[in-house]
């Protein structure tokens, strides 16, 4: 799990339906960061293999443009985040400054439940004024909140979407378990992107448990999660995530074997190392984890 040193961006410079991908053609956005986190740009096709289960597939589409992206962003308003709340929505605006002028935008915020408070739309001063209206109160019900922007995602305009998390805290109000939205989010095409605000000290076993929740809620849809200790800190991670959506590769591949049984299929993203100026020797790929098939 990156922390907010991991971002590589300068200290950063660098009920919703299961979503059946059409197999003629599967689409896996990925970024690459090297050990010293920064993002590794300028990369080919032939930098990579990709596969599906065991099996190599040939990759057939490849593009790293900036291309439009639906965004959602989910903001935990519950009452530990008061001494947050400045801090958390200058990172908002930030994060929407990086944005294409393409992109579209939504804001749900959440402490007892999740509530939508804008609705898509390319003017981050929509997003701006509403911000003023979310009090920090309450508890917290991030996975309802996970769910709603989920859901929200149906009406998205472009194929690329992305949620991001801002939240101080684990689950404790919810009606969906974790088991739940995890399996809601791997059928569903969209990377999520956490940033998780956490002290040393954990008050509740809830807590405790917020920065895997994030993490495994992340990881498997291509996103990452990133832990901070320090809200002053928040707006530079926004700004990184900003980054990474605008340094993607996306990989495109038919199935060799295309099978419409409505399960799940593995993906795997393999960086063919080679030699890079500055390149460090580690690094890690972000990709989402497979897909399910439609079923005949």
């Amino acid at each position: 799990m990156p922390t907010l040193a991991a971002t590589g961006l300068g200290a950063l410079d660098s009920g919703s339906k299961p979503m059946k991908v059409n197999v003629d053609l599967v689409l896996v956005p990925v970024t690459i960061l090297d050990g010293m986190n920064r993002l590794i740009r300028g990369l080919g096709k032939n930098d990579f293999q990709l596969f599906e289960g065991k099996r190599q597939q040939q990759i057939r589409y490849f593009s790293n443009e900036d291309a439009p992206v639906s965004l959602g962003i989910i903001l935990d308003i519950s009452g530990s985040m008061k001494d947050k709340a400045e801090r958390a929505h200058e990172a908002v605006m930030d994060f929407l400054k990086s944005a294409n002028p393409q992109d579209e935008f939504f804001l749900i915020t959440f402490s007892d439940k999740p509530e939508q408070l804008a609705d898509f739309t390319q003017r981050p001063e929509d997003i701006q004024s509403k911000l003023v209206y979310a009090y920090p109160k309450g508890r917290t019900a991030l996975l309802d909140a996970i769910y709603m922007g989920i859901s929200k995602m149906r009406h998205a305009r472009y194929e690329r979407k992305a949620l991001l998390i801002i939240s101080d805290g684990g689950d404790n109000h919810s009606r969906y378990t974790q088991r739940e939205v995890v399996s809601l989010v791997k059928e569903a095409d969209v990377m999520i992107y956490g940033v998780g605000i956490y002290s040393t000290y954990f008050s509740s076993q809830e807590e405790f448990l917020g920065p895997e929740l994030l993490k495994q809620v992340s990881e498997v849809t291509g996103g990452t999660t990133f832990t901070i200790g320090d809200p002053r800190d928040l707006s530079d991670v926004a700004k990184a995530v900003g980054m990474m959506l605008r340094n993607q590769y996306l990989l495109g591949y038919r199935p060799e074997v295309a099978k419409k049984d409505g399960k799940w299929h593995k993906i795997k993203i393999i960086f063919k190392r080679r030699k890079i100026p500055n390149l460090s020797d580690s690094f890690r790929v972000f990709a989402r984890a497979g897909y399910y098939a439609p079923a005949e």
